[in-house]
């Protein structure tokens, strides 16, 4: 029995130190070999290229000695499995990762404390069919599953909370601000207001082109007011409402050139106010001030590190961290602000 479990532990040590090496020698090769900065020099850099997340190891999430034998004894890849097709993103207090994978049907939370990764693909019997965005406050997390035209709210256990259902059909973004939850409908053309609980409290907007009017809104952000952003994706423009849903302004509008828009995809507030706009078609990241102004861009079609292939929701830390979901490249890259406060 002695014997056994020495050959166990020698087994789990050899996993280890394999594991070590894939990861450091996966960083290296997805890391350029000089500093990658917007703009590029010789102007005063405001970007910089940190990271991409392909699979929780990335991160430095942890799966125990067991676990990891159990991986190489049956050729899993179980706590540590690549990203399919990221698609939302959010952070939470504590500025942990929430993203949802809707390729693999997946909602996925890392916490920074504890490098610890968790994976859900159902709530108790509830299995996710469409997760496009996520929201987290305290120990609730808050999924808009479009295929099941729902709001699903659950806690890190995977036990369901409670289900929002009443009046949405296609939830595609979510924000919390304060005490409400604000729920981007595409179908409807509208945006609903709920508290923490799931209880509706309002909402605003219809189908149009005026301002206050969407053309398929998919992607929520709060700034540090508690001002909210509306990607409206078919009108080709990002719109700022009040905490209570009173329009305030706009970012963009359609067309081919710097600080216009084709098919914005994501919409995210650093904590000095510049609003992040990701477009997919673009394949491109625009930075605005508080008055729309364009200050930067960066991105374009491709695979390297700061290229991105059909790019859906971002995400920035209270540090000002950019989280990017870069959808078709299975990852998500990681940018931080570094210029001038």
């Amino acid at each position: 029995m002695r014997r056994i479990f020495l050959i166990i532990l020698q087994i789990t040590a050899t996993i280890g130190l394999c594991g070590c090496q894939a990861n450091k020698a996966q960083q290296v090769s997805d890391a350029p070999t000089t500093p990658l900065v917007w703009p590029a020099p010789p102007e005063i850099a405001r970007l910089s290229y940190e990271r991409s997340v392909g699979r929780p190891h990335d991160v430095g999430a942890r799966i125990s000695a067991f676990g990891r034998m159990a991986n190489w004894l049956t050729g899993a890849s179980k706590g540590n499995e690549p990203l399919v097709r990221p698609f939302g993103l959010a952070l939470d207090e504590e500025d942990n990762l929430c993203l949802t994978d809707t390729a693999a049907h997946t909602v996925c939370f890392f916490d920074r404390t504890k490098k610890k990764w968790f994976r859900w693909d159902k709530i108790g019997k509830l299995r996710l069919l469409s997760p496009v965005a996520v929201a987290k406050r305290t120990e609730t997390l808050y999924v808009a599953d479009s295929g099941r035209a729902a709001v699903i709210a659950f806690n890190l256990s995977g036990k369901l909370r409670f289900q929002i259902t009443n009046h949405l059909e296609r939830p595609s973004g979510l924000a919390i601000a304060g005490q409400r939850l604000y729920v981007a409908d595409a179908q409807l053309h509208r945006v609903f207001v709920y508290d923490l609980e799931g209880h509706e409290l309002s909402s605003f907007g219809r189908r149009g082109t005026g301002p206050g009017e969407f053309n398929f809104p998919t992607h929520l952000a709060a700034d540090s007011q508690g001002w909210l952003y509306v990607t409206d994706s078919m009108n080709c423009r990002v719109q700022i409402f009040t905490p209570e849903g009173e329009f305030k302004g706009q970012i963009g509008s359609m067309g081919d050139s710097p600080g216009h828009f084709s098919r914005p995809k994501g919409v995210a507030v650093d904590s000095l106010g510049h609003a992040y706009v990701v477009d997919a078609n673009f394949d491109n990241i625009q930075i605005f001030d508080r008055e729309g102004r364009l200050l930067l861009g960066l991105g374009g079609a491709g695979q390297d590190p700061g290229q991105f292939w059909l790019p859906n929701g971002i995400a920035i830390s209270r540090e000002n961290e950019i989280f990017v979901a870069d959808c078709y490249n299975h990852r998500v890259q990681v940018f931080k602000y570094i210029g001038p406060s």
